[in-house]
């Protein structure tokens, strides 16, 4: 079974590296979903190390605003300006999106040229949600082509504790650690546009 462990909203200087600690303690991936007005040059330094480890960086906006609510040119200028960033540090241009808020509308499938991606949630951006009840949603939704939806947002840290347990309990159940766009080559599957993906294997537009 193969899954997709992914992280939103970062880089940062505190979370991210935590998590980064974790996925190389045991040998595994995952996709950083970035937000480039976070980007400057003592997080840029986790992007690299995210690349090093083999994880892949992807768009998650400059803003994170609500992008279903911008004219044509602002989503356009969000996207593109974030690739260039990530571009700038990794050498290679993102494949894949991530909406802010997962606020999508016609037009903005229409004006971003990459895969849509959502992801299985376990309202870890709210710091009410215990690393506990983290960890028992993320493992609930685990299953063969999942991506799974986490944030590595400063000072973020029940969601590092949670990794602590998803991460072998997913191992010992037999999963497989890609990065989103290798989850997509290992499954076989093309993505396509108009399609927000939770899972490789779905078939409808929405998760």
């Amino acid at each position: 079974m193969r899954i997709a462990l992914t992280f939103d909203d970062g880089p940062n200087t505190t979370t991210t590296p935590q998590v980064l600690d974790l996925l190389e303690e045991y040998g595994i991936v995952g996709t950083f979903f970035l937000i480039a007005g976070n980007i400057n040059p003592e997080s840029a330094k986790m992007v690299r190390r995210a690349c090093s480890l083999g994880c892949d960086i992807e768009n998650h906006s400059v803003t994170h605003g609500f992008m279903d609510k911008m004219p044509p040119e602002t989503i356009r200028r969000e996207v593109s300006e974030c690739s260039w960033k990530i571009a700038e540090i990794t050498g290679r241009k993102p494949a894949f999106f991530r909406p802010p808020f997962i606020a999508v509308n016609r037009q903005l499938f229409d004006e971003v040229d990459l895969t849509f991606i959502c992801g299985s949630g376990c309202e870890d951006w709210v710091p009410s949600v215990s690393a506990e009840e983290r960890a028992s949603r993320t493992l609930a939704n685990a299953k063969d082509g999942e991506i799974i939806l986490l944030h590595d947002m400063q000072g973020n840290i029940n969601t590092v504790e949670a990794l602590k347990t998803v991460i072998p309990v997913l191992k010992s159940r037999g999963f497989t650690f890609h990065t989103v766009a290798d989850l997509f080559r290992s499954c076989g599957v093309t993505p396509v546009r108009n399609r927000l993906y939770s899972n490789v294997f779905q078939k409808s537009d929405r998760p």
